[in-house]
């Protein structure tokens, strides 16, 4: 059994050509359900701050416009996932089995990413001699 998991939340974009990455946080969970409420948390977070309420008072009018109805719908994908319990319980399986799981989504410039693997499978990994080659 895989007892603690590593999270973290990417945005990557392009800048002056080059794809850059900003990270958006992570966490290092000391139980599958806090992994699995994490990521849920961290995509509601993505959701809200691409589509905000605009009847929100912090809003000046018209500050918000829609967006091309050829532009994916990022806070869509993510709020359904956070609603998809076949999907979690997948997840959760991936995560139990010690799978690094990927979830990730993008628009026309940008690509979300939310990431979780197990701290114990990344020991076995570091460790195994199975995975070095000698070189020369």
């Amino acid at each position: 059994m895989h007892d603690e998991f590593q999270c973290h939340v990417t945005a990557y974009g392009t800048c002056g050509g080059q794809r850059i990455g900003v990270p958006l946080g992570s966490y290092r969970a000391p139980t599958l359900a806090l992994a699995l409420w994490w990521l849920r948390d961290r995509a509601s977070w993505i959701a809200e701050r691409l589509d905000p309420h605009p009847e929100a008072v912090h809003y000046p009018p018209s500050a918000l416009v829609p967006v091309s109805a050829t532009v994916p719908d990022v806070p869509s994908v993510l709020r359904a996932w956070c609603a998809d319990d076949v999907q979690q319980d997948l997840v959760a399986e991936q995560l139990a089995a010690g799978r690094l799981i990927r979830i990730a989504t993008n628009d026309d410039t940008t690509e979300y990413e939310l990431l979780a693997e197990s701290v114990d499978a990344l020991r076995m990994q570091r460790t195994s001699p199975g995975l070095f080659m000698p070189v020369g």
